[in-house]
This record gives structure tokens, C-alpha cells and sequence, in this order.
């Protein structure tokens, strides 16, 4: 099928244009920032039936997760992704438009933010983690649906009735891979986290919300890897299907199964 008529600009106001992408993190992190106030003020969620944030710790925290997830994004990029030509011509660190951001560079930038930040203001290093993860599935969810509407970061070569021919992705119909990660990652992903904290008060149980997300998000990624056309100056790492990244989404599985057990054994 044909790529829908979307116009990355979602509207111009005189000469300045706003793009689809950016109200794609505005929304993201509205609505995990509304989300996640909701959470902290039911105390009834947390262990000794006591949350250890409040409103205002969240409304300070914002700033901190920006900066360490638009940092994080764009070393991780240029790390993991993009340092033989970034060694070439330093400057093109901060082409931001030539590769974007890498999610796991994001996820590690936000993950300093957290720790820095729990630990000025005195608050359990794994709930904060915990309060996050829960979010987090928002801002995928927005931002993978932006990517979609870009045409950008578009999936392999295919045949299925729902292929998309990209603009950017020559005459070749595709698989729509980024509104895959939007429902695997965002929706969810999105629910069965809310499951486990709302029904199951998985809060209750420090660093085990965390580990889910991060072993979901994890699963997921490596699957849809598999629809998802890998980056042009890396292609396969092996075997004609190995991806940078499943490579780096295969620790986070591993990581996020250890923190669920460890935060199992701890509540036992």
C-alpha cells in the first residue's frame, strides 16, 4: 500500500514549524508524567503502604529526565551506531538530523538521571526505577508512531498485505516495523505493566516493575529486529540476520529477569 499523505509538520505557526515528532515527546512525556503523579499518590501501592515520591519530586524530575535522555540518545548513537564516521568529521556528533537517537543510549542517560536525582532527594534508588518503567511505554508508544509518520526507520522488504512502500525506502514495499514497536513496546507493554502494578501491587515489590519493563522492552525489540531493516552503515552484524540491536537489547533481558528475581526474594 502506498505511504499515507502525512505531512511531518503538524502545524506552522509564522516561521516556526512543529513537527509531528516533537509533539510525539511532548505527549510521551505528559502523559507519563501525568501518569506517574497519579501513582505516587496512592500510597496504598507501595511497601508499608507509603509512597516514596511525591508530586513535587516528579515535577523536578522532569528536567532531569530530558537532559539524560537527549544526551544518553545521542552518544549512544554516535557509540553505538555511528562512530567510524563521527571519528571522521567530529562535528557530525551534533548533526542530530544524520541518525537521531538511540533508544538504549536514552534508556542509560535516563537511568543516570534516576540514580543522581533518588539520591539527592533521599528516595529508594529501585521505586524510582519502578515509578519510571511503569511510564516509560508512553513515550514509545508517541515516538514510534512519529517515526512511522517520517518515514523513517521503516522495516525489511515484504510481501504481507499491510507493506508500506516508504518514501525513502525506494520502490519496495515494507514492513510497517515502527507500528509494530508501537504496539509490542507502547500499548503492550503499557498494559501489562499497569497490570502487574494496579492488580498485582507490584510496587510493593522495589525493582521488580523495573526488571519487567526492561525484559519486555528487551523481548520485544529483539522481535520486531527481525521485520526492521538494520541501519545502513552497520547492516548485519552475523549470520545474515544478527542486528546491533538485538545485540544491545539481549543484556537488558538478562537484566531485567535478574532484578524480577532479586526483587521476588527480597519481598519473600
Amino acid at each position: 500500500m502506498p505511504f499515507p499523505d502525512i505531512d511531518p509538520v503538524a502545524f506552522a505557526i509564522g516561521p516556526v514549524a512543529v513537527h509531528w515528532y516533537g509533539l510525539a515527546y511532548v505527549a510521551g512525556i505528559l502523559c507519563g508524567w501525568l501518569y506517574a503523579r497519579r501513582l505516587a499518590a496512592n500510597d496504598s501501592l507501595w511497601p508499608q503502604n507509603r509512597s516514596p515520591l511525591t508530586a513535587a519530586h516528579l515535577d523536578d524530575f522532569l528536567l532531569w529526565v530530558a537532559v539524560g535522555i537527549v544526551l544518553g540518545g545521542r552518544i549512544g548513537y554516535v557509540l553505538f551506531y555511528d562512530l567510524a564516521a563521527v571519528s571522521q568529521d567530529p562535528l557530525r556528533a551534533f548533526e542530530i538530523w544524520n541518525g537521531g537517537m538511540s533508544f538504549h543510549g536514552g534508556f542509560l542517560g535516563a537511568t543516570l538521571a534516576m540514580i543522581l536525582f533518588a539520591r539527592r532527594n533521599g528516595i529508594p534508588v529501585l521505586s524510582m526505577f519502578d515509578t519510571i518503567a511503569a511510564v516509560v511505554p508512553f513515550g514509545l508508544l508517541f515516538g514510534r508512531i512519529a517515526n512511522f509518520i517520517n518515514g523513517e526507520l521503516w522495516g525489511r522488504i515484504s510481501d504481507v498485505p499491510w507493506a508500506v512502500v516508504f518514501p525513502t525506502g525506494g520502490p519496495f514495499s515494507r514492513h510497517p516495523s515502527q507500528l509494530y514497536e508501537a504496539g509490542l513496546e507502547g500499548l503492550l507493554l503499557l498494559a501489562v505493566l499497569a497490570f502487574l502494578v494496579l492488580r498485582l501491587k507490584a510496587l510493593k515489590w522495589p525493582g521488580f516493575v523495573a526488571g519487567a519493563f526492561v525484559c519486555g522492552y528487551g523481548l520485544s525489540r529483539i522481535f520486531v529486529e527481525f521485520f526492521r531493516e538494520p541501519d545502513a552503515q552497520l547492516g548485519y552484524l552475523a549470520f545474515g540476520w544478527l542486528t546491533m540491536g538485538m545485540v544491545l537489547s539481549l543484556p537488558m533481558v538478562a537484566l531485567g529477569v535478574w532484578l524480577m528475581l532479586r526483587a521476588r526474594k527480597s519481598a519473600a
